[in-house]
């Protein structure tokens, strides 16, 4: 981009001056059709201006009552030609460069004129009724129904909020996450007692005799052991009887508890009425009762509590947690067919389904949004305006008045050119009236 070459937006001054505005080839055009209705605006005070001086000469020649009329007419339109120039020319510059008050008032206004500007803005663009009234007029949650309903913009905003999540997730780091989740599911822990909660749980548990299928575990996992190990049983029963006994009687009882285990185990797998298994369920209720009553019970609950969470490997485990969940998440989120997407996409399907048929919930969507805007609007009012205050506070007096007259002058010129034309109108007129009345 050369040093002449302009971009047409603030602060991208050529000039160098910080704030300014600069010119694009479209302003350029603009200007040189500015200076083509200038031209024409002048000439056209210049003509009545000649009309002017050769009626006064005809007339004074004895031309006859017409030069009259042509000469009012054409005086007038020299007063109304140089009062609509001047009315122009003061709104950029001062007339002649003269320091007549109250001209050039862009350039010297400038300032005042942008926190009129922020003030009208505020006051009739963002005061909480018209947000409401317009917001309200325009229903956007019916809009929103029916446009989310279509498939189509359905799988767009599922990409595009697949494509979010996964760059957030990316730039995230993980110590600071895993540093994050850690400290909080560690200081929740601690914070809850969890003996309460547990012995609720193992009530229901045992309640709807969920934790049967646990006891069959056991009881099955046993009884094969046992019949995979028996020697090692046996050796264990043998080591542990008193030094004077005789050998064969020490291998007498352990092949007798062997097969007692045995036919216990045994007996439990396959009998569901088994008296050892009442006797779980009983000693689980009565476990779940005194980790909700008992203080002794649950005291020693919570000290184990804190002495796992004390552990490292259980915070090693909680913050690796983070890892495997973004990494599900991510690949998730990247997989059109993962169950995260299609969830997400049948789940906007349905909202916007709804939205398009329910006439409450679009009422609430809408009371939603407009509750939100007006929120933004009024607390952050002064900050919006300021935006425009301070953008044309910092725009150069000279470019400004330049790129506006770039813009708008060539609309102005013909208020020049309409006073030329309606002050001779006018002139003609009231000559006309003044003959009449005279006459």
């Amino acid at each position: 981009m050369s040093g002449t070459e302009t971009t047409g937006r603030p602060g991208a001054d050529v000039t160098g001056s910080p704030g300014g505005w600069s010119y694009s080839a479209s302003d350029e055009a603009k200007r040189r059709g500015v200076r083509k209705m200038k031209l024409l605006a002048s000439g056209l005070l210049l003509a009545a201006t000649v009309v002017y001086a050769l009626a006064k000469w005809g007339e004074s020649a004895g031309a006859g009552a017409w030069a009259g009329y042509v000469a009012a007419a054409a005086e007038a339109g020299m007063v109304g030609a140089m009062a609509d120039w001047f009315a122009v020319t003061a709104l950029f510059r001062r007339p002649l460069g003269l320091p007549i008050p109250h001209t050039a008032i862009i350039p010297t206004k400038k300032d005042v004129l942008g926190r009129s500007l922020g003030d009208f803005v505020g006051d009739n663009f963002l005061s909480a009724h018209v947000v409401r009234t317009r917001l309200r007029a325009v229903g956007i949650g019916l809009r929103l129904g029916r446009w989310l309903e279509n498939p189509e913009h359905a799988d767009r905003v599922t990409e595009q909020a697949a494509a979010a999540l996964r760059g957030a997730l990316t730039v995230l780091r993980d110590s600071d996450v895993q540093a994050v989740v850690g400290e909080a599911i560690t200081r929740r822990a601690d914070a809850q007692e969890v003996a309460p909660g547990l012995g609720k749980m193992l009530e229901r548990v045992v309640a709807d005799g969920g934790h049967r299928r646990v006891v069959d575990l056991v009881v099955v996992r046993a009884h094969d052991w046992l019949i995979e190990h028996g020697d090692s049983v046996m050796d264990a029963v043998q080591g542990g009887a008193p030094g004077w006994t005789p050998r064969f009687v020490d291998r007498k009882v352990g092949e007798r508890v062997y097969k007692e285990l045995v036919r216990f185990t045994a007996e439990m797998r396959d009998m569901p009425d088994h008296p050892a298994r009442g006797a779980v369920d009983r000693f689980l209720e009565d476990f779940a009762t005194e980790l909700q009553s008992d203080p002794d019970t649950r005291a020693r609950v919570e000290r184990l509590k804190k002495d796992l969470l004390a552990r490292g490997e259980v915070q090693d485990l909680i913050e690796s947690a983070w890892s495997a969940v973004r990494g599900m998440v991510v690949a998730a989120a990247g997989d059109e067919r993962s169950e995260l997407r299609l969830r997400a996409r049948a789940s906007l399907l349905s909202l916007g389904a709804r939205m398009a048929q329910d006439p409450t919930l679009t009422a609430k969507v809408d009371g939603w949004l407009e509750d939100a805007a007006t929120y933004v609007v009024t607390t952050y009012r002064d900050e919006i305006t300021s935006l425009i205050t301070d953008t044309i506070a910092g725009w150069d007096a000279d470019q400004t008045t330049r790129k506006i007259e770039a813009n708008v002058g060539r609309d102005l010129q013909f208020i020049r050119i309409n006073g030329t034309v309606v002050g001779s109108l006018a002139g003609l007129v009231i000559y006309t009236l003044s003959r009449v009345v005279a006459g």
